[in-house]
């Protein structure tokens, strides 16, 4: 095979930098701090220092994956090629479930935001909200990526404005203030609920950070994706140490942790305690953009992961098709056909359906954390060390004890009790049926009965026609072909549909270069069959299909008019093309001879 076309990329190391940067500051920090200090007291910036070390070895873990192996699929492959096919499809679909959700409560959270301001329904301007991010993910990756750019340098910018201004307040730099630290004792101790009150907000802690892992899907479509995933993972680690743990320290260093207005609102009170005029205002805004950022990276993280899944023909192929400008329009709309479920939900049904989409993915992302931890356990002992550029450090022992912090903290949330193991539960419910749902599908595909082969209408058949992909090269239906020409007095045509998915190439490029990749790929393994061949003497012609092979094969039998057919899949447990039954539908169409062969040796497939 030649080589596959280089994959064009839409995202630039600038934007790629300040998703990594951004990705990290969610709403959460904003809004869910006041949670966090008022069940931690004044030692909440420990917790947040604790949920930012599990965040920044998770990090170290998936850059060395990343970069040793990039892939497109990003953990939920490293998962896979790990554990096996299970721990892959349950990290795709519980990460996509944890993401299409957010979407739906992102919106949500907008929409109140926007209240505030203005009197309007609130299913309508999160409809509004939902509509106008889905939009900038289907116009272009590049649009995604400038959108993100700013609303994370907005974030990033009010984030460095509070620090700034809190570090002179608190210093004694501010108009008539002295240096003061007093609030971070006068008020019960420094752990006035106990010292090992830090660990309880862990929880919450660890859901306000999530999104770091995303430049490591969004650098498959940058122009340096090894690169920029190590400088991502490096560089959370000051990302955490200032945006996350130095925020919460001046928080409660400026206001007493048990006052109601830090509880409900901190940076908007902190802002007021420093005599910042229209503070409320300016945090609505700050909040909304980081909102209107999780919305939009969620809908862009969600897309993707439908994406690789359907690569891996673990959903509905129809999700690899992708528009002119590279975007996998199908995947996006999915994911936001159910975030506006979430939203109606949340319209009409607050209390009951739209509490069980939050509380039963409020567990995943911790699921997934796991796998990778042990996913990189696993491949780093498979690898040599020589091979690795970015390594995850004092290998094994910071590994095992990501890995086991994170099952305590699961732990300690069906400890707490509450709402806490009321996501635990149904958390842990989603991922049964995920599981469920993988091996109703390996036994649907095991079971399915050998599909008998028809035999020609006559011995030698003069018009053969060849539908293949995977096998299209294989010795199998190569010898097939042969002996059915053995008189010599045989026309071939051989049908190839251009399929991203059956080509391998979906495994091995991004949406924005995937249609140039598979027609290149599905040609070469066209060419190839024709000259071998023709180097035996036949008469062999041939086309690309489309990418469903029975509208291939209908069109292919219409323009050539064959008398036999001849319909090449892989083993049974492999093959989509059995699980669909193609070879019985052909029979059934088209009143031919359908031979099938099954061959066991796949056709190259591109390289990367």
């Amino acid at each position: 095979m030649g080589d596959t076309p280089a994959l064009k990329r839409a995202l630039s190391q600038r934007q790629l930098r300040m998703i990594a940067i951004g990705g990290v500051i969610g709403a959460g920090l904003f809004v869910g701090s006041g949670v966090v200090i008022g069940d931690t007291g004044p030692g909440t910036f420990i917790t947040y220092g604790l949920a930012g070390v599990l965040i920044i070895m998770v990090m170290r873990m998936l850059a060395e994956m990343a970069v040793a192996n990039p892939s497109t699929g990003s953990f939920a492959d490293y998962s896979r090629n790990a554990l096996g096919n299970w721990a892959g499809f349950s990290v795709g679909w519980l990460y996509w479930y944890f993401w299409v959700i957010v979407v739906g409560f992102e919106a949500i959270a907008g929409a109140k935001i926007i209240q505030f301001w203005i009197d309007v329904p609130l299913w309508l301007t999160a409809l509004i909200l939902l509509i106008a991010m889905t939009a900038t993910n289907l116009f272009s990756v590049s649009s995604f990526g400038e959108f993100e750019y700013w609303f994370a340098g907005v974030k990033v910018a009010a984030i460095l404005a509070f620090i700034g201004l809190g570090a002179f307040y608190v210093l004694g730099v501010w108009p008539d203030k002295d240096l003061d630290f007093s609030n971070l004792t006068a008020h019960g101790g420094f752990f006035p609920l106990g010292a090992t009150a830090v660990t309880v907000g862990v929880v919450t802690v660890i859901f306000s950070m999530v999104g770091a892992e995303i430049a490591t899907i969004a650098a498959a479509e940058s122009s340096d994706p090894e690169r920029a995933v190590a400088k991502a993972a490096n560089s959370v680690i000051l990302r955490i140490a200032l945006f996350f743990v130095g925020s919460a320290f001046l928080l409660v260093t400026i206001l007493p942790w048990n006052s109601d207005q830090t509880v409900a609102s901190p940076f908007v009170a902190a802002f007021t305690e420093m005599g910042i005029p229209y503070a409320d205002h300016i945090m609505n805004a700050v909040v909304l953009t980081a909102v209107l950022s999780c919305l939009n990276s969620g809908m862009y993280t969600a897309s993707r992961m439908l994406f690789v899944l359907a690569a891996r023909r673990e959903a509905p192929p129809q999700l690899v098709a992708v528009t002119r400008r590279g975007v996998p329009a199908t995947a996006i709309l999915t994911s936001s056909v159910i975030g506006l479920i979430c939203v109606i939900a949340a319209a009409f049904f607050p209390d009951t359906i739209f509490q069980f989409l939050l509380n039963s993915s409020g567990a995943v992302i911790l699921f997934v954390y796991l796998l990778i931890a042990i996913s990189q356990i696993v491949l780093r002992r498979r690898t040599d060390d020589s091979m690795l550029k970015v390594k995850m450090w004092l290998f094994p022992v910071l590994s095992i004890l990501t890995a086991a912090a994170i099952f305590a903290i699961l732990v300690q949330m069906f400890v707490q009790g509450g709402d806490n193991r009321s996501a635990l539960v149904l958390s842990l419910a989603s991922w049964a049926v995920v599981i469920v749902l993988f091996w109703l599908n390996r036994m649907f595909v095991s079971r399915r009965p050998q599909t008998p082969d028809v035999a020609p209408t006559s011995e030698h058949p003069h018009r053969v026609l060849v539908l293949a992909n995977q096998t299209v090269e294989s010795d199998e239906l190569l010898d097939e072909l042969r002996r059915i020409g053995a008189d010599r007095d045989t026309t071939y045509y051989v049908v190839v549909p251009a399929s991203p998915i059956d080509t391998g190439v979906a495994n091995t490029h991004g949406p924005l270069d995937i249609s140039e990749a598979t027609q290149q790929a599905a040609q070469e393994r066209l060419d190839s069959t024709l000259a071998t061949l023709r180097s035996g003497d036949f008469e062999a012609t041939g086309t690309l299909g489309e990418y469903r092979p029975l509208r291939a094969l209908a069109k292919a039998v219409e323009t050539f008019r064959p008398d036999q057919i001849v319909i090449s899949t892989l083993p049974p447990e492999e093959s989509v093309w059995q699980r669909f039954d193609v070879v019985d539908r052909a029979r059934a169409e088209h009143h031919l001879p359908v031979t099938h062969v099954v061959s066991r040796v796949r056709a190259t497939e591109p390289a990367p």
